[in-house]
């Protein structure tokens, strides 16, 4: 493959201490500032925290052989819609005018995961089904399948390890579902989106607050791992190199 993935286990770590590292500076920063959502909401409103990750992503490309020029992270990043104009996404890559790949960058932060489960699974979703309805529709130009990716952190604490109760007033909901906590979701989720084909590939991984700051993190499942989604990555970017 390529040399940083066969040292890919540091340059993950790397990107993790980055976004606890940032969170905490947004948040001691708008603590001085006195601004009212300094709190959890603070440091997801402000941003560059999944940034670690987006460079990572752009690295593995660059060194896989994808000139730098064609991979997209800051700027101009919307990608035409089939139910809405457009869409901005976290990273894509676009090489003779032929859409490569574009990749999602999230994560989630407790104590509250309830809503915040919610919108991400639905996000993630129509964000799929908007882009491949585009893609039947001709919207760039050419029948080449893009690589389509969902990568996924999420804090690792009490709050996202506690089983989560399952209302069913009227059907049963999916075994799988019950007594399964936030995490078992979201692992369960982006296994589906690639079952489904929703997306090409996803990766979990989890990462606790404070040993997250030195880099720590783990990933509860070896199908969602960061490596498999990289090769995923790697082995189609490399076809229009």
């Amino acid at each position: 493959m390529t040399k940083l993935i066969d040292n890919i286990e540091k340059h993950i770590s790397d990107a993790v201490s980055h976004y606890w590292q940032t969170r905490k500076a947004q948040r001691e920063r708008q603590k001085k500032r006195g601004v009212a959502d300094a709190g959890l909401r603070g440091a997801v409103t402000g941003g560059a925290q999944m940034d670690g990750f987006i460079d990572l992503f752009t690295k593995i490309m660059v060194d896989a052989g994808m000139d730098e020029r064609y991979i997209f992270r800051k700027k101009r990043l919307e990608l035409p819609g089939f139910f809405r104009p457009t869409k901005e996404w976290d990273l894509i890559v676009v090489k003779d005018d032929r859409l490569i790949a574009a990749v999602e960058a999230k994560s989630q932060v407790g104590p509250s995961f309830g809503n915040n489960f919610n919108n991400r699974t639905e996000e993630a979703m129509g964000t799929a089904l908007d882009l491949w309805t585009a893609f039947r529709e001709g919207a760039f130009n050419g029948g080449v399948q893009p690589f389509l990716g969902y990568f996924f952190m999420l804090d690792d604490c009490e709050a996202s390890n506690r089983p989560v109760r399952v209302r069913e007033p009227h059907f049963k909901v999916f075994q799988e579902f019950v007594g399964a906590s936030y995490m078992k979701r979201y692992e369960l989720f982006c296994r589906k989106l690639v079952l489904e084909r929703h997306y090409t590939a996803a990766s979990f991984i989890t990462s606790e607050s404070e040993t997250g700051l030195l880099g720590s993190y783990k990933e509860p499942a070896f199908d969602l791992s960061f490596l498999i989604f990289a090769k995923a990555l790697v082995s189609h970017v490399g076809t229009f190199i």
